[in-house]
Formats: structure tokens, sequence, C-alpha cells
């Protein structure tokens, strides 16, 4: 095996998550004989939901990429205009280049 397919294997292992041997071997461990008893003993019913979630199908990473592209095509370019000054007034330089240039004066993330 080379480097590249024994990185690749590691890589593809420590992403997807413990294979059925592992999650038995892990519950077991704690004491519990499946997912659902663990549940059951750690997450209070008073917060559980008692219904399933309403997601929709699972979508391949293609369509996925698919999907992402037709919202993104719906998006509307602007004209921009930071920096653009106020009409009829003089502002002195070192303003304009402290406050009006720099978008961390004037955005939510300020």
């Amino acid at each position: 095996m080379s480097l590249f397919e024994a990185q690749s294997t590691e890589f593809q292992r420590s992403h997807i998550g413990p294979n059925e041997q592992q999650t038995t071997e892990m519950l077991k461990t704690i004491g519990v004989s499946n997912l659902r008893e663990l549940v059951d003993r750690t997450v209070p019913p008073g917060i559980r939901m008692k219904e399933e979630l309403n997601l929709p199908p699972a979508m391949s990473e293609a369509e996925y990429l698919k999907h992402i592209k037709d919202i993104s095509l719906k998006n509307k370019v602007f004209k921009n205009y930071i920096g653009q000054g106020y009409y009829d007034t003089l502002t002195p330089s070192v303003i304009l280049r402290n406050v009006f240039e720099n978008p961390g004066w004037y955005t939510q993330y300020t």
C-alpha cells in the first residue's frame, strides 16, 4: 500500500464514523445494549421530540452542488456604494481613511 493510499484510508475512516463492530464495542463498554437504550438513559423525556424530524431525502454531493448553484443563481448583484462619502460635504481625509473606507465601522460585526 502506498503512502497516499494509507493516508486516504485513514482520512476516510476518521470522517465516516465508527462501524457496527466499533459501535457495539463502545456501547458494551458503557453498559448499554443499543443506541436507543443509550438515548433513553441520557436524554430526559421532557426535551425529546415526540415525532420524527421532517427532513427531505438525502442528496449526493453532486446533487447538492447543483442545488446550491441553482440557489446562488437567484442572487442579485447591486452597485456597491462603500466609500462614496456624503453629497455636498467635505470630509477630512483622515476620517475618510479611518472610518468610511473601513467596513468595520458600519457593518453588523462592530
